[in-house]
């Protein structure tokens, strides 16, 4: 059976780019007779906004976007975490690092993806019991490669784009990587719809996903919507969140903004028979994928 998710982080409410993820993997799960769930990203306390977890959630129903089961929240899942942390320990792939991001850019011989590359500088040394440090994972010879449904192959060469990237924080808690491959398997996932800014982060999930014995789900990347600056719709860069008593009109937009050819007989309808009618006129294949203005 497909089983699909949303898994926002309560750092806000959602905004126009979450609806857009929210809605084509809605959409994709309804229009395949899947489940849909949804699970709270709560990872990372700091970044938590109070009762941004409930306004998430009423948002979500104000949009006719009803989830299957339980809501998961991240925050109740440590202990699956230091289980797959203790795997990847037993596999002499995870290994202790003190090292701060200001120390990586000194030592790093090249620039990857995401900044300075950690040259592995911690790899041999032994630390003493007690010492706070994050968990690195070894990725020397790693690649990966998945067949993504609207970009094609997507290849990534993890050692030399990458590095060795955190699976453990320093705070004691699970880094996103890590957490997200636990889940999906756990849940049953079996196909991720999400935003292309997630594009880069695939291919390391795949490859832990190979590591760890779990199974890979099929995934979509979106294109992302765009403010009138050019940058993404996020919460970072203030989005203005999604409003709850217009959920007809945005719902119809993000349909077009995702190519389907929502008519202008929806305009009457509720959030429901919108949604139905998307659901018998789902067409994947009809979705853009490079990012524009929202």
């Amino acid at each position: 059976m497909y089983i699909g998710r949303f898994a926002p982080t309560p750092s806000g409410p959602l905004h126009f780019g979450s609806l857009i993820a929210a809605l084509a993997s809605f959409l994709d799960a309804r229009a395949s007779g899947g489940r849909w769930l949804v699970r709270i990203e709560d990872l990372d306390p700091p970044r938590c906004m109070p009762g941004a977890s409930d306004m998430i959630l009423r948002q979500l129903e104000a949009h006719g976007l009803g989830w299957d089961g339980k809501v998961v929240h991240q925050s109740a899942r440590t202990e699956a975490y230091r289980e797959a942390l203790e795997q990847l320990r037993g596999l002499a792939l995870a290994y202790p690092c003190t090292c701060s991001r200001s120390a990586i850019r000194a030592s790093a011989s090249r620039m990857g993806r995401e900044g300075p590359i950690d040259p592995g500088t911690c790899r041999t040394r032994h630390l003493k019991p007690g010492h706070p440090h994050a968990m690195r994972l070894d990725t020397r010879g790693a690649v990966a490669a998945f067949e993504d449904r609207l970009h094609g192959l997507i290849q990534q060469d993890i050692a030399h784009e990458l590095g060795d990237f955190v699976i453990w924080r320093v705070e004691d808690l699970a880094a996103y990587h890590l957490a997200v491959v636990v889940d999906d398997a756990w849940q049953g996932v079996t196909d991720v719809v999400r935003g292309s800014d997630l594009l880069d982060s695939t291919p390391r999930q795949v490859w832990l996903q190979g590591i760890l014995g779990l199974p890979q789900p099929r995934h979509m990347h979106l294109p992302l919507a765009l403010a009138a600056n050019g940058q993404k719709l996020s919460k970072q860069n203030l989005a203005p969140p999604l409003s709850m008593t217009q959920p007809t009109g945005q719902l119809i937009e993000a349909l077009r903004f995702l190519g389907q050819p929502a008519t202008d007989e929806l305009v009457d309808g509720t959030p429901g028979e919108i949604l139905d009618w998307a659901v018998r006129h789902w067409r994947p294949s009809s979705i853009p994928r490079a990012a524009s203005p929202a």
